[in-house]
């Protein structure tokens, strides 16, 4: 019989605190929710079983204090920290002071955190695994002559990258031998800037890649298993807009193939819990770009189509309980897309914060939305724009497609901008239809498209 937790906080907000809390929940386990004083009037404070306010609304005294989040842990005897993603779920000094107060990380060991959160040791760690990776340096980059060196060797374009990078920050293009001191001094300075840390290093710029990400799950006991693939390439700036499971241009076989490499290296690392490698793919080769070491946005997809509920695994991983599935078990079905649906201008993205005057999400057979959004809900200044995300799903991608447009046209909010016209237009686009797409795509559209 499997253990569990009696009490998880929840050190997050917004929709993936309610949907933590709804796998408690179904598990039996009380819920802790924490919060600003701007979102007192959270659903997700709503909802759990206990709240403590822990700051006032600017994140870095409220959700980053490390602190008053341990505090609030041992005022309730809460046992375990769910992080959600974003916030402190990448946080390897956090996990470690949470150890250090007998209280469990519901992730993996800090020590894995920081090796995949430096993006040079993950990328070497990774290649040690057998995992490919974009050609470029083996480490930092130390100067100016070494960026030449190696970009003569890999040819042009090539892409500085900022090693604690994250979010497209400290990134930079470089076409040609003209343009590669420029890019790699700012790189250098965004770097530094964003993440008090200038070491940069370089890889072969991709030109028309997709970008593909393999979720993995890892028990304590050196069980491992993949989930599939989603295709998150329609971004903007690096970030996701919309997310789809399976990729159109990834066929079983491919599946298989870059699956068992990625399971068989988290087995080999002795990684537990959930996890997500990020790859691009062009011309039917694999490159990795990053690991992330949490629950991801758009985990609901892949829930979907393999019926397996990432979070619930990810309680059960963190207990000390084998994974529920084993490789064989895994059963890729139909066809599932993710809106994420921000409070934001559909063209120029600038946040659309304020009273939500009315709202009426989608529903009907195949169709899922995690939000933590109700009528009169004011959505604060002080965080990221999501509303929520809209889920659905289809027997294949075109009923997945047509059951989205429906949905879409269902979905009413009102009192703030949101990005729901752009879905829309979207859809109505023969290249998404039928899944000819990039990384660059939606960039380029939005500009051909004011």
């Amino acid at each position: 019989m499997k253990k569990y937790f009696n009490k998880v906080l929840i050190a997050n907000r917004g929709e993936i605190a309610v949907r933590i809390q709804r796998a408690c929940k179904e598990l039996g386990i009380q819920t802790v929710a924490v919060h600003s004083t701007a979102d007192s009037d959270a659903m997700h404070v709503k909802l759990a079983d206990e709240s403590v306010c822990i700051g006032p609304p600017q994140a870095v005294n409220s959700y980053l204090n490390i602190p008053a989040i341990i505090s609030a842990c041992e005022i309730t005897g809460a046992e375990a920290v769910h992080p959600g993603y974003g916030f402190l779920s990448e946080n390897a000094h956090f996990a470690e002071i949470l150890e250090a107060h007998n209280i469990t990380f519901i992730g993996p060991t800090s020590e894995h955190i920081k090796i995949m959160g430096d993006k040079i040791t993950a990328k070497e760690t990774v290649s040690n695994l057998g995992i490919p990776v974009v050609p470029g340096s083996n480490g930092k980059i130390e100067d100016l002559n070494h960026a030449k060196k190696i970009a003569k060797n890999i040819g042009f374009p090539v892409l500085i990258k900022a090693s604690s990078g994250g979010g497209g920050k400290g990134m930079k293009i470089a076409k040609s031998q003209n343009e590669l001191e420029e890019a790699f001094n700012m790189a250098k300075i965004e770097a530094k800037a964003s993440f008090g840390d200038d070491t940069v290093y370089i890889e072969k710029y991709l030109e028309t890649p997709r970008h593909i990400e393999i979720q993995i799950l890892g028990d304590k006991n050196g069980n491992a298993i993949h989930l599939g693939e989603r295709d998150c390439s329609l971004q903007r700036r690096n970030q996701k807009v919309l997310e789809e499971a399976t990729s159109p241009v990834i066929d079983t076989l491919k599946r298989k193939e870059i699956g068992e490499i990625a399971s068989s290296a988290i087995s080999k690392l002795g990684y537990h819990g959930a996890g997500t490698i990020e790859f691009l793919y062009e011309d039917n080769k694999f490159y990795f770009i990053e690991m992330n070491t949490r629950l991801q946005v758009e985990h609901p997809i892949t829930e979907i189509i393999t019926d397996c509920d990432l979070v619930k695994e990810q309680i059960s991983i963190a207990a000390g309980n084998n994974l529920s599935k084993k490789q064989a078990d895994v059963i890729i079905k139909g066809h599932a897309i993710e809106c994420r649906i921000n409070a934001e201008n559909p063209r120029t993205f600038v946040p659309s914060p304020g009273k939500i005057t009315a709202y009426h999400p989608a529903g009907g057979p195949g169709v899922r939305v995690d939000s933590g959004a109700y009528s009169g809900y004011t959505i604060p200044p002080y965080y990221d724009s999501m509303i929520g995300k809209l889920i659905v799903f289809g027997n294949d991608r075109t009923d997945c497609l047509d059951k989205l447009k429906r949905t879409i046209d269902e979905f009413v909010i009102e009192g703030v901008e949101t990005t729901l016209p752009l879905f829309k237009d979207l859809l109505q686009n023969e290249d998404i239809i039928s899944g000819n797409y990039n990384i660059h795509w939606l960039e380029n559209y939005l500009e051909s498209h004011p």
